[in-house]
């Protein structure tokens, strides 16, 4: 299913494979950069899979041998698998180009996204994604993730938010990185089943924060 808003182009691609997915992305985003097509988003889900950042350290990775891809975005090593939905927005930024900036707008996305089912989330100071804040169950907590690449001024891969999956992939790695600081789902904050098909939509209505300039406050992720 495809659908088009504020000029972008949103694709459901339903239960992808990692490597297809990349496949997808690096075609998508070299018609990006020669103007053959605008702005477009994949959506999808992942068989379970780890990937590594440039910045994932030895001690990040998982210590009893499960496979991890290595690939060519920014941060660490997570986890993608179902019950978590990625989105790969393949999309031209202004310029000059503004990192930062876009990081921002993709995490306010997710934080609307979250709002919407009634959960308060936010920003940390020097993470990037959406969090949830420390409270009476525990530390913060990452609910959505974000790990970027712009080239020729187009970005690849892109965020991912955990609406029902299995958190008890996570105990295997250091997910981003980040030792002091738990990972969450819409479900298990909510209490109430909230699937990918529920938050697919909602992403979809959202995703013109992605090119739109809004006020973000707040210090740099």
């Amino acid at each position: 299913m495809t659908t088009t808003t504020s000029g972008l182009t949103a694709v459901r691609a339903g239960l992808l494979d990692y490597q297809a997915a990349w496949d997808e992305q690096r075609r998508l985003h070299e018609s990006v950069v020669a103007g053959e097509r605008g702005d477009t988003v994949l959506l999808l889900e992942h068989p379970s899979v780890y990937t590594a950042g440039k910045r994932t350290e030895a001690w990040d990775r998982p210590m009893d041998g499960t496979p991890v891809v290595d690939v060519d975005r920014g941060g660490k090593i997570t986890w993608h698998g179902p019950g978590q939905l990625v989105g790969y927005p393949i999309l031209r930024l202004p310029d000059p180009v503004d990192v930062v900036a876009y990081v921002r707008r993709t995490e306010e996305l997710l934080i609307d996204v979250c709002a919407e089912f009634g959960l308060a989330a936010g920003r940390v100071e020097g993470r990037s994604g959406v969090w949830v804040p420390e409270d009476d169950r525990g530390p913060a907590r990452k609910v959505a993730a974000i790990g970027i690449r712009v080239a020729r001024g187009v970005t690849l891969h892109g965020f991912s938010i955990n609406c029902d999956c299995d958190l008890t992939y996570f105990d295997r790695i250091v997910p981003c990185g980040i030792r002091d600081a738990g990972v969450t789902s819409l479900t298990a904050e909510l209490g109430r089943p909230i699937t990918v098909a529920d938050v697919l939509p909602v992403v979809e209505r959202r995703l013109s924060t992605l090119v739109t300039a809004t006020d973000l406050l707040g210090p740099p992720a």
